[in-house]
């Protein structure tokens, strides 16, 4: 068995969950550079949208973080 790239466990991430964010990069996969992981995906062909969300830090700040996905168009077969 060959070990997997972190592009490929991102892209798995995704697959299996429906989206990932920076956090659960690191927490789940331990990739630090997820938008870089994503610039390699797309590279590849892989279509990934993202949308900002408005979230809380642990001080009660405001914070933005991309939560990246698979793009799909209509009728395009999901599979899984």
């Amino acid at each position: 068995m060959s070990k997997s790239t972190q592009a490929q466990r991102v892209l798995e991430y995704i697959e299996q969950f429906g989206s990932i964010t920076q956090i659960d990069a690191i927490q789940d996969l331990g990739v630090m550079r997820l938008a870089a992981r994503i610039a390699d995906l797309r590279q590849l062909g892989y279509s990934i949208c993202s949308t900002t969300e408005t979230v809380k830090n642990r001080y009660g700040d405001t914070c933005y973080v991309k939560r990246y996905f698979l793009h799909f168009e209509e009728g395009e077969a999901v599979e899984g």
